[in-house]
């Protein structure tokens, strides 16, 4: 019995919700967002290494913490609605689903409908904003754990002086860009395409 119980621990649900999770990723944009995070870490890191030997001054009422509280609030209220969703729907991605496979498949039917479909064009041409928003978050994100170590770049920066402070006040302004860009997405993008009806079957 206590070879039995320690299997199932073992190959209980958390390693099978997180291969189920890898295989609805989409390589591509999981690729892409890890290269802009990469570029973002290297680029902070010659930031930092630039770094001007000059202190510069901190000038009183550029930390804006007052906005960050109310929007740290309406972040958690959010929050509890997707933990909400989560359970609902508990196979689903949620925060990954820009990264997932009917994410791409939503993109690849737009662009390939341009020619087809009567609001194809229009939907991707809003939908540059927010994609940009995605690809470029990670690279802000990346770009803040070397860069934030100068003293300069977070002086006058939200949530500065400090370097925690400026990580968490810009973290969190990327963690809402990212979630408002998705789901703007959501609305924008064509469903993906649907599955082909399955075949009868045999003996009727």
């Amino acid at each position: 019995m206590k070879t039995q119980a320690s299997q199932h621990i073992r190959s209980g649900s958390r390693p099978r919700n997180a291969a189920g999770i890898r295989a609805r990723l989409s390589g591509p944009l999981v690729a892409v967002a890890a290269v802009s995070f990469a570029v973002g870490v290297v680029s902070g890191g010659i930031s930092y290494l630039q770094r001007s030997p000059h202190r510069e001054a901190y000038v009183g009422g550029t930390a804006a913490w007052g906005p960050h509280l109310v929007l740290f609030v309406l972040a958690v209220i959010a929050a509890g609605v997707v933990w909400r969703h989560r359970r609902a729907d508990p196979g689903g991605l949620l925060l990954l689903a820009p990264l997932g496979v009917t994410a791409a498949k939503r993109l690849e039917r737009t662009v390939s409908s341009v020619f087809r479909h009567p609001t194809a064009l229009l939907r991707l041409l809003i939908a540059i904003v927010p994609m940009a928003i995605l690809v470029y978050s990670p690279w802000r994100i990346g770009q803040q754990i070397f860069a934030g170590l100068d003293p300069n770049f977070t002086v006058d920066a939200w949530g500065g002086p400090t370097y925690l402070g400026a990580l968490a006040c810009h973290y969190l302004d990327a963690a809402v860009l990212m979630a408002a860009a998705a789901g703007l997405l959501n609305l924008l993008l064509l469903p993906a395409a649907p599955r082909p009806p399955a075949p009868p079957a045999p003996g009727r």
